[in-house]
C-alpha cells in the first residue's frame, strides 16, 4: 500500500501546479486593481503607481509568478496586501470556524441522510419513499442562502431560540459554541443531506435486489440485520466516495453560510480578500481549499481497501 501513498501524494504536487497557475492567471486577468482599493478614491493616479510599485505589480505578469512560485517552494505563502500580515497566519485564525461548521454539517448530514436513504429503498414505491425524495428535491433545490435566512427569521427572530450570527469558540464557552453552529450546520446540512439520502436510497435498492440478500431472508435473520449488515454494508462503497466528492459542494456552501450568519471562517475571509482583490489571501486559500480536496480523496481511496478486502493496490 505504501509505494500507491506516495505515488498518489506527488501526484497531488502537479495538481496543485496547475491550480496555482490558473488561480494566478485568473486574478491578475480580472478586472479590478488592489492598489487603486488601497489608495482610496480620492488618490492621483501618480499615487496609484506608487502602491502598486511598492506591491511589485508593476512588474512583468511572468516575474511575479516566479517571485511566487519560489515563495510557495519555501513554505510562505506571502503576506496579505491589505492586511499586511502573512496569509497563512491569517488561515490559521480562520480554520476553528470553518472546520466546526464544516464537521458539524458532514455529521449532521450523515447522521441524518442515510437512514432516509435505507428506509426509502427498504419502502420502494411507498408514499414513505415517495416522501423522503420529494423532502430531497426540495432540499436540494432551495438555495443555501434562502434556507439560512429562513431559519434565522422563524428560529432566531421570531421565537428568539438561537443566536442570529457569529461564532464562539469551543474553549470559550462550549454551550455557546453548540447554540452558534446549530443554524449554520441545519442550513448547510439540509443540502448535503438531499444528495446522500438520493445516492444511498440508489445504491440500497441495487443492493437489495442481490442474491446474497435473497439468501439471507431466506435463513430467517430480521430485517434489520439484513439491512444494516448485509445490504449498507455492500453499498457502502458509492456512499463513501459520494461523501467525500460531496466536500467540494460543501466547501462551497461555507462560504455562502458564513456570509450569512457573520461566521469568520475561511469563507468569509475570501469573500473580504475579493472584495479587496488581496491577490495572496485569495491564492493561498484556493491552494489550501485544493490541498484538503486531494488529501480527502487519498483518505477515501484508501478506505476501500477497508469497505471491500477484494480491492488491492
Amino acid at each position: 500500500m505504501w509505494p500507491y501513498v506516495i505515488r498518489r501524494v506527488l501526484a497531488t504536487l502537479p495538481v496543485l501546479g496547475v491550480v496555482a497557475v490558473i488561480v494566478f492567471l485568473l486574478l491578475r486577468l480580472s478586472p479590478g486593481d488592489p492598489a487603486a482599493i488601497i489608495a482610496g478614491d480620492n488618490a492621483s493616479a501618480d499615487d496609484i503607481l506608487a502602491i502598486r510599485a511598492q506591491l511589485g505589480l508593476d512588474r512583468p505578469m511572468l516575474e511575479q509568478f516566479l517571485l511566487w512560485l519560489g515563495q510557495l517552494l519555501r513554505g510562505d505563502f506571502g503576506n496579505s496586501i491589505y492586511l499586511s500580515r502573512p496569509v497563512l497566519g491569517l488561515i490559521a485564525e480562520r480554520v476553528e470556524p470553518t472546520l466546526a461548521l464544516s464537521l458539524s454539517t458532514m455529521a449532521f448530514a450523515i447522521a441524518l441522510a442515510i437512514p432516509m436513504g435505507v428506509l426509502a429503498a427498504w419502502r420502494a414505491g411507498s408514499w414513505i419513499d415517495q416522501t423522503i425524495m420529494a423532502v430531497s428535491v426540495l432540499a436540494f433545490s432551495v438555495p443555501v442562502f434562502l434556507i439560512g435566512y429562513g431559519l434565522v427569521i422563524g428560529l432566531s427572530l421570531s421565537l428568539d431560540l438561537l443566536p442570529v450570527q457569529g461564532f464562539v469558540s469551543l474553549t470559550e464557552d462550549p454551550v455557546a459554541f453548540v447554540r452558534h453552529l446549530v443554524l449554520p450546520t441545519v442550513a448547510l446540512g439540509l443540502v448535503y443531506t438531499a444528495l446522500l439520502a438520493r445516492i444511498t436510497r440508489a445504491t440500497m435498492l441495487e443492493t437489495l435486489n442481490e442474491d446474497f440478500i435473497r439468501t439471507a431472508r431466506a435463513k430467517g435473520l430480521a430485517e434489520p440485520r439484513v439491512l444494516i449488515l448485509h445490504g449498507l454494508k455492500n453499498a457502502s462503497v458509492p456512499i463513501v466516495t459520494t461523501i467525500g466528492t460531496g466536500l467540494a459542494l460543501l466547501i462551497g456552501g461555507v462560504v455562502v453560510t458564513e456570509s450569512v450568519f457573520a461566521i469568520p471562517g475561511i469563507g468569509r475571509l475570501t469573500i473580504e480578500a475579493v472584495l479587496q482583490r488581496d491577490y495572496p489571501v485569495i491564492q493561498g486559500v484556493i491552494l489550501a481549499i485544493a490541498f484538503v480536496y486531494v488529501l480527502v480523496n487519498l483518505v477515501i481511496d484508501l478506505s476501500y481497501t477497508l469497505l471491500d478486502p477484494r480491492i488491492r493496490y
